[in-house]
């Protein structure tokens, strides 16, 4: 007779080991390709990072790619390279890790808040309208979960004032935005190569555009502001380079380059594997009590970097989540507002409020797993305790 108790109060979990919300998957060939590259002359500003970066050109339908050290180096690279600086602002999303807004901090500029669109929880263009004043300079729209933002409504608003669309698509490679390509819309796109995302170099980051002004900043900025490369430098025998700008140290390794070139096949299927699994979710969790799916907008596919589910605001989500962690689901909560986070609240003075959308939908907010490496059994998993849990907290409800 199955245990229906939640293992939170003793019962019997679902899984007896913890399924991670996302983890990478490192196969014999990613490992031989770092090897080999450890055993080459170049570690790092190699011909694998050149190598690399044409890949995810490419795959991504765009003219340039520029690789970075981390997805948060990318996109100081895209502030940067779009001329960002002190008296400026910017306008993104709240609902996002805080390095999107970061980015902008760190060239001296403002951030400014939009809120998201209650139902795919991307940006508001109609929001971003209303905010965009004489000093707005560039727009940072988050494809959040891997659901591309409203990308035409944003970049024709980008066009009417004069702005640079710098897109977050963090979660996004290999989405496509009415048949389009992710990468190859906005100004620049920046997506994430960290363990968890569609393909990972260990850390990383790159940038696509189809600017070529752009890209040729963004290589300067992540070296130092020197205008120049080593490796072009040893082959035509020079030693002569020029500093032009305040730049930094934001280079991707050879070694990183080789395993993201390594992984790069795989895309194709592990895209394939995460919409599999989605679409699984999406029926098998379809009728569960209190309990919202993600919404996809018409004509996009999105690339599934997260699974997030929002609880029925009768149910407390610390409640739901603490169940699901004892049942043996790893799930996990994207994200805390950027704008309501301490820094951003005293430097800013932020008190809550300012984005009703977002802040409402992060009250009920929970990521489940949701990784390419899952088997089928692992789904199964997922939904078992995601019905087992909501199906307790329902009855409990509606005993009040």
């Amino acid at each position: 007779m199955t245990d229906e108790r939640l293992a939170i109060h003793g019962g019997r979990p679902v899984r007896d080991t913890v399924l991670p919300y996302g983890r990478q998957t490192i196969t014999e060939a990613d490992i031989s390709a770092v090897t080999d590259v450890l055993r080459s002359d170049w570690l790092t500003t190699g011909p694998k990072v050149e190598e690399f970066e044409q890949a995810i050109a490419e795959f991504s339908g765009a003219r340039h790619a520029v690789s970075f050290s981390s997805g948060t180096a990318a996109l100081h690279g895209a502030t940067f390279a779009a001329g960002l600086g002190p008296g400026d602002e910017a306008i993104t999303t709240p609902l996002t890790f805080c390095a999107t807004a970061n980015a902008v901090l760190y060239q001296g500029a403002t951030p400014l808040f939009a809120d998201v669109d209650a139902e795919t929880l991307t940006i508001d263009p109609s929001d971003v309208a209303q905010k965009i004043t004489s000093r707005t300079r560039a727009l940072l729209p988050v494809d959040f979960a891997g659901h591309p933002a409203a990308l035409d409504a944003l970049v024709e608003l980008a066009q009417r004032h004069n702005l640079i669309v710098i897109e977050d698509g963090a979660h996004a490679l290999g989405a496509t935005y009415h048949r389009r390509r992710v990468g190859s819309i906005a100004h620049m796109t920046m997506f994430s190569l960290h363990p968890v995302k569609h393909l990972t170099t260990g850390e990383g980051g790159i940038i696509t555009t189809n600017d070529d002004q752009l890209a040729s900043r963004l290589r300067m900025f992540r070296s130092h502001g020197i205008a120049s490369d080593a490796r072009t430098r040893q082959a035509q025998g020079q030693w002569f380079y020029e500093m032009t700008e305040l730049g930094f140290n934001y280079r991707l390794t050879d070694i990183g380059a080789a395993l993201g070139l390594s992984q790069m096949p795989r895309l194709p299927e592990n895209l394939v594997r995460r919409r599999q699994i989605a679409a699984r979710y999406a029926v098998e969790l379809a009728d569960t009590p209190q309990l919202r799916l993600p919404t996809v907008a018409a004509d996009v596919e999105p690339a599934w970097h997260l699974y997030p589910v929002r609880v029925g605001a009768a149910i407390d989500r610390g409640d739901v989540f603490r169940a699901l962690r004892a049942e043996g689901l790893g799930v996990n909560v994207h994200y805390i507002p950027v704008h309501l986070h301490p820094y951003y609240r005293r430097r800013f003075g932020f008190t809550g409020g300012e984005c009703p959308n977002a802040e409402e939908a992060y009250e009920r907010l929970i990521s489940v797993p949701m990784f390419h490496g899952m088997t089928d059994q692992d789904v199964s998993d997922v939904v078992a305790a995601v019905r087992k849990v909501m199906a307790y907290f329902t009855r409990a409800t509606q005993a009040r």
